[in-house]
């Protein structure tokens, strides 16, 4: 029997259309919330409902609480999933669903705020045993923030305490950076956040980061889903995933996994969360903080333990016990996920924008794709530029690796500029290859990285006229030849003409022939 009826979605994209996926299997009806940016989108198109809550602006539409409950209200929606971004990590909005007689896909508000603050999740992982990076909250005034730094050591890390995605976040590698980095933190933290406030952590040179999946009830069951690797990080922000971890053995894994279990059970977590650990080079491990929502890389969980996340937090949201205890959990294979996004990594990683004129994804064994967009879909400035998760599982490293450097090859994507071509070098770099990547990879062997000129092979210019010659746009296509020659086309050329040119003679668009 299904958990719920209908459900809300309180999302976008790629995030959303995953969680109508399994909503689907359930037989689970779906409500999908747009932008006006949005109309046209993949969630809006595969939801059984769809309500306009606003301009494309998210401020004035994805993070309206009171628009989303009234078209949960005018639909009939039983629960909400919020997705992660947006409203997933807001107890204000959990508390105002279950308010509102509905029921909030994920955890309560008192545990959202008991770990979003990262001062008070720190002590309280520190009173239930879980170790903590060392470090400094005790006092928000610059004299002392510095004086702790010189008592912690350099590197030390200034993190915003609402913060998150690398926002507010600075290393502080001498004392005489101190104060300058505080600065800069709490303006990014009052920005981002609308909270200035700030602490201190000792940084780890070489550290690795990795996750713990759980997955908690209303009937003090917690389980761990194993460990994610997220180390290959830009700007602090995830780019490659995987599980098992290649430095992580039973031993870690046990301690880790308790510690994570531990951490859920400080704060009487219920549904899916992350436990996120700073791995030193010396294998001791520290709590970095806790997402309490699902995590973008969530699918890599899901293919080495043939779970469904999404399914299990409907269950559990619906009063459900989990169907299985730890000693039923294992991992099968290895698991890869690249983060494929509309930015420019060889120019600061600057996200692009503009419409999607071709998109074609691998296919095969072992390979998922996971989704918001295809082709004639408009990437905008208004929301994150990531197109989709590739996501491949083999045996072991060594195959998830082959396949994953195939799969990349074989996504076409043309439109904008992507960063498939760093993930194919990650993936192709020795160090990532041996399992060494840290944190500080991008850094230390990328941070010059620029692509190799990619010249479209003849298939693409022979589609580009047929497209032409059929009416099937011939401006998109001419400019999508042009954008994929990044720079290398003929100023004067035909691709650059929108007056419809043809091959072997002249006319206008529309005119007779």
């Amino acid at each position: 029997m299904p958990p719920f009826r209908k459900i809300l979605i309180a999302n976008r994209g790629e995030i959303a259309v995953r969680v109508m996926r399994s909503c689907r299997e359930l037989g689970v009806a779906t409500v999908a919330v747009h932008s006006e940016a949005d109309r046209d989108s993949m969630h809006v198109r595969m939801a059984d409902e769809a309500v306009e809550i606003g301009p494309a602006p998210a401020a004035q539409s994805y993070l309206l609480e009171d628009r989303i409950l009234d078209a949960a209200r005018a639909t009939g929606a039983q629960a909400i999933h919020p997705g992660y971004g947006f409203l997933s990590e807001n107890p204000v909005f959990a508390d105002a669903v279950r308010d509102a007689g509905l029921t909030f896909i994920g955890p309560s508000g008192a545990a959202m705020r008991a770990m979003g603050h990262k001062t008070s999740a720190r002590a309280a992982m520190a009173k239930a045993g879980v170790p903590i990076v060392p470090g400094y909250q005790e006092s928000q005034q610059d004299d002392d923030l510095a004086a702790a730094a010189d008592r912690i050591g350099y590197p030390v890390l200034v993190k915003a305490t609402a913060g998150g995605g690398g926002k507010g976040m600075r290393v502080v590698n001498a004392a005489a950076e101190a104060r300058e980095a505080i600065g800069g933190a709490r303006r990014e933290a009052a920005h981002a956040f609308g909270d200035d406030r700030i602490y201190l952590e000792k940084y780890f040179d070489g550290a690795r980061h990795i996750e713990f999946q759980v997955l908690a009830d209303r009937h003090g069951h917690v389980v761990h889903l194993f460990e994610r690797e997220c180390s290959v990080q830009r700007r602090h922000q995830k780019i490659v995933e995987e599980t098992p971890s290649p430095v992580v053995d039973e031993d870690l894994r046990r301690r880790m996994g308790a510690a994570a279990v531990a951490a859920a059970r400080a704060v009487d977590y219920e549904n899916a969360g992350t436990i996120e650990f700073l791995l030193g080079p010396d294998k001791d491990f520290y709590f970095l903080e806790m997402n309490t929502r699902l995590q973008v890389e969530h699918p890599i969980t899901e293919l080495v333990t043939g779970r469904d996340l999404v399914q299990a937090q409907l269950r559990v949201a619906a009063g459900e016990p989990l169907p299985f205890d730890q000693d039923q959990l294992s991992q099968r294979g290895h698991a890869l996920e690249c983060r494929v996004y509309a930015e420019d990594p060889g120019n600061g990683f600057l996200p692009d924008t503009g419409p999607l004129f071709t998109v074609v994804e691998p296919r095969g064994p072992g390979v998922r794709v996971d989704s918001g967009v295809a082709s004639g879909d408009v990437i905008t400035h208004h929301y994150d530029p990531m197109i989709a998760k590739l996501v491949v599982l083999a045996e072991d490293r060594a195959s998830a690796i082959r396949r994953m450097q195939k799969a990349l090859g074989e996504y076409v994507i043309l439109g904008v500029t992507t960063n498939l071509p760093l993930l194919r070098d990650v993936l192709d770099h020795e160090v990532f290859q041996r399992g060494g990547a840290t944190t500080r990879f991008i850094d230390q062997h990328m941070s010059d990285w620029q692509p190799a000129r990619e010249v479209p092979p003849d298939e693409v210019l022979i589609a580009a006229a047929l497209a032409d010659a059929l009416g099937g746009g011939a401006a998109a296509a001419a400019s999508g030849c042009a954008a994929a020659t990044a720079g290398g086309a003929d100023a004067w050329g035909p691709w650059r003409r929108t007056d419809g040119f043809r091959l072997g003679g002249g006319g206008r668009e529309g005119s007779a022939s």
